[in-house]
């Protein structure tokens, strides 16, 4: 992987995609020692910048970073100077002048990682764009998913949720069908993106607006081999997108008793979920603690990938080359 930045799920080919993974099974095993550090990144400097709230997202590149002997800066948009009115440019372009190597960065505006990346001379990775993209969470799905189903050639993921305001959905339906996945997304009318038919058309993934006859299809071949469901935002939404909770569970909701008929069929179906969950709205506690729940397999998995990413970015060629 010879790139200087990681803004879209679609920047990378099936080749780097792999590659990426392969990696990021290696740097998995460093979280198993009892010393979780690598020399790779020693001299890099690594700025976390985050202009909206996250947990899971800046701990594992901050992890990351630190695990491979970077030195990892965090800051927030209440901590910089952008909170005094200054622009982004003017902000990411000061940060950049003290000769930083990455910034990673999330923010609320769509295409906001692509400007930055114009910018600047530092690598860019996308953290989460608005509502367009986090390719680091696709690529953490992807790799849970290699792991508990093995290739992913032919295999059938079902997506349930808030497609409108979701970017994890967005950079998953790219990735997946980058590794041969069958994908379709589920949603009411309302949370669906304007314009996703000729989307699904152009990049092969289906479409369906009822979740029931998506997860329990007469054939066994249309059958789900995993299910991963998005949490509703609620943040981003300014009008009404479902009647109530109540209704949007009772349509959209992994539940308890959907849990039970899907584990008839397939006791072993792993079940995704990006975080943070809504319990008792978009999925039950049954299905966020249930043995086959790969939930906090992704948060682990989201340190080896995000070490993995920071690797062909920052020191790939440079150890390829010695």
């Amino acid at each position: 992987m010879t790139r200087k930045h990681l803004l879209s799920s679609a920047d990378l080919s099936r080749d780097e995609v792999d590659s990426i993974l392969d990696t990021a099974a290696s740097m998995h095993d460093v979280q198993r020692r009892e010393v979780k550090k690598l020399p790779t990144l020693r001299g890099r400097t690594v700025i976390n910048l985050f202009f909206e709230d996250s947990t899971r997202t800046r701990s594992s590149f901050e992890i990351a970073g630190k695990w491979m002997s970077a030195d990892t800066i965090n800051i927030t948009g209440k901590g910089s100077s952008t909170s005094k009115g200054e622009s982004l440019r003017d902000t990411v372009m000061t940060i950049c002048a003290m000769s930083v190597d990455a910034l990673v960065i999330r923010h609320s505006a769509s295409g906001a990682c692509h400007q930055v990346a114009q910018w600047v001379d530092a690598s860019v990775i996308n953290a989460g764009d608005g509502t367009h993209e986090h390719p680091t969470q696709a690529l953490l799905d992807a790799y849970t998913l290699r792991q508990r189903l093995g290739s992913l050639e032919g295999r059938h993921i079902v997506i349930v949720g808030d497609l409108a305001h979701s970017r994890v959905f967005r950079s998953n339906v790219i990735t997946l069908g980058r590794l041969g996945a069958r994908v379709t997304v589920v949603a009411p009318p309302t949370l669906m993106p304007s314009g996703i038919g000729d989307w699904a058309a152009r990049d092969g993934f289906a479409t369906s607006w009822d979740l029931d006859q998506t997860l329990y299809a007469a054939s066994p071949a249309d059958r789900p081999d995993a299910v991963m469901m998005l949490r509703v935002q609620r943040e981003r939404m300014s009008g009404g997108f479902f009647p109530t909770e109540r209704e949007y569970t009772t349509g959209y909701g992994l539940t308890r008793e959907r849990l039970a008929r899907l584990y008839a069929a397939t006791p072993d179906l792993p079940i995704l979920h990006p975080g943070p969950m809504n319990r008792g709205l978009e999925i039950s506690a049954e299905a966020a603690d249930a043995t086959s729940s790969a939930i906090l397999d992704q948060v682990s998995a989201g340190v080896a990938v995000r070490m993995a990413v920071l690797y062909h970015l920052l020191a790939g060629e440079t150890e390829a080359a010695a």
